[in-house]
């Protein structure tokens, strides 16, 4: 079976930034589905400005009619704080063997050790880091050395492991950040080139990222 991909996030809001490199990852590891999943409460960061409700409403629209993009709603089921390796015993739960990929970007990547229970989660998944075109991850001294030990530059056996691998895959960089995006639409800016029409539509409708609900938000 192909393997699945995991995006995790706050999604506050879902944008381009998440999008495009999802769909280069998509095709260039050719998995089977990206499993989005927006986090009800995340532990490393400020407590998002749209209700969880809203932000998985958000992703649902984001990526309807989307071929291999999943909206997966657990961490919100689930409640309370969102923890990425009970995301994964759960999926592992579901998918004994197959090869579960979990999606990062580089900045999230370096600051993984200090993830809740960040050493199992390589005993529960592969890691793919999302890296800007160019870098060179061989003999890089600013990795740690478990994370050298795990290094798999080969496709073909990356998606034949269901765990275990840490495989760095180039994207088109995307200079956008939610932060950005709420800012601009509180400021009244114009958005279309960072979110899907849709998301904003309904942004525009629920009055979400207002003045007065960034106060005291800014990132």
């Amino acid at each position: 079976m192909k393997p699945l991909g995991i995006l995790g996030g706050t999604f506050d809001p879902v944008h381009y930034g998440h999008l495009r490199p999802a769909q280069e990852v998509l095709r260039a590891l050719d998995l089977a589905e990206i499993r989005f999943i927006p986090a009800a409460n995340p532990p490393h960061r400020r407590p998002p400005v749209a209700t969880a409700e809203q932000r998985w409403r958000m992703v649902t629209l984001a990526v309807a009619g989307v071929p291999g993009f999943v909206v997966d709603k657990r961490e919100i089921i689930r409640g309370g704080l969102s923890y990425t390796v009970e995301t994964l015993e759960s999926l592992r739960q579901e998918w004994a063997s197959r090869s579960l990929c979990l999606m990062m970007g580089m900045d999230a990547f370096a600051g993984m050790g200090s993830w809740h229970q960040a050493e199992r989660l390589p005993t529960l998944a592969n890691i793919i880091v999302m890296t800007r075109p160019g870098w060179d991850f061989f003999g890089n001294e600013e990795l740690p050395s478990w994370v050298q030990d795990r290094i798999e530059p080969d496709r073909e056996k990356l998606i034949q492991s269901i765990n275990g691998k840490i495989f760095f895959q180039a994207v088109t960089p995307q200079p956008i950040s939610a932060t950005q995006v709420r800012e601009a639409i509180a400021r009244g800016e114009p958005v279309e080139n960072f979110i899907p029409p849709t998301v904003l539509e309904y942004i525009r409708a629920n009055r979400i990222y207002r003045l007065k609900e960034l106060d005291g938000k800014r990132l």
